[in-house]
């Protein structure tokens, strides 16, 4: 039976319950399929897996969506006990940052700088100070992040090897709809128009990922994407696998991040480079 908690008090005592590791799947709410995937893992390794429900504000610019997010708490909570979650823990805002915004905040580094750090200031720092926070509050031994959010992904990953937080953060593969989209909790903001272009997105994406050498995979991105002007690039980078530089070859990353309407969207998939034959 699924458990709902609210409060820090709350939580410890549901934890105090747990005979093994504790895996955790953070999300802001408004689960979807994605978030589902992720407990069905978690579930497949831990008896006993928590469920974070917040909406941070910490990791929300001042011209974000953070008074529109969607919060769902009934939906959440029935999918949550469709998979088998132990507890769910949807903490108030003065739960997780009792006294108000914390002075002492996380910083991301180099890493925190780039791609959604450009173009997002602030919201790496708030993330991986929330995430330090509800590692250490639900005791996990592994959490489980999807590689749609890839440099969150990677700082969580370095985060927690620079800090020897001894949390396994283990990477998940992006849930896609059947057209192709990268499940999200925004793309329900999209018209049917907007979601017809914003599929332009994944198809860049893999169809520069089928070619092998980087100058390739980025032209042929580009090619693809600019067949819909309407889909607004914020950038299209190649990376290496930790999104360091890219490697003569061996594993890469292809990621993209786009505004389709007022909606901004974001991707990426795994890549193959080789040397010329």
């Amino acid at each position: 039976m699924t458990v709902l908690v609210h409060t820090r008090d709350e939580l410890s005592t549901a934890l105090d319950k747990a005979s093994g590791e504790i895996a955790v799947v953070m999300t802001m709410g408004a689960l979807h399929e994605g978030h589902r995937h992720l407990m069905r893992v978690a579930r497949e390794r831990a008896a006993f897996v928590v469920v974070t429900i917040f909406v941070n504000p910490l990791q929300f610019g001042p011209h974000e969506d953070f008074e529109k997010y969607p919060r769902t708490l009934d939906e959440d909570l029935a999918a949550c006990r469709d998979e088998d979650v132990t507890v769910v823990w949807a903490p108030s805002r003065d739960d997780v940052y009792p006294g108000g915004p914390p002075s002492i905040t996380m910083n991301p580094g180099p890493l925190g700088e780039i791609l959604e750090g450009a173009s997002r200031p602030g919201h790496f720092s708030g993330m991986l100070t929330v995430v330090e926070k509800l590692l250490r509050l639900t005791r996990a031994g592994v959490a489980y992040f999807g590689e749609k959010d890839f440099q969150q992904l990677a700082l969580v990953r370095r985060m927690a090897r620079d800090l020897e937080l001894g949390v396994e953060i283990a990477g998940v593969p992006t849930v896609r709809e059947k057209d192709g989209l990268a499940l999200s909790s925004r793309n329900r903001y999209l018209s049917a128009d907007q979601r017809r272009s914003a599929l332009v997105l994944s198809r860049a994406l893999h169809e520069g990922a089928a070619h092998h050498d980087p100058a390739s995979v980025l032209a042929v991105a580009h090619q693809t994407l600019a067949q819909f002007p309407d889909v607004r690039v914020d950038y299209l980078e190649l990376t290496g696998p930790d999104l360091g530089a890219v490697p003569d070859e061996g594993p890469a990353r292809l990621l993209v991040a786009a505004r389709v309407g007022a909606t901004r969207l974001i991707d990426n998939v795994p890549v193959l480079l080789r040397p010329p034959a």
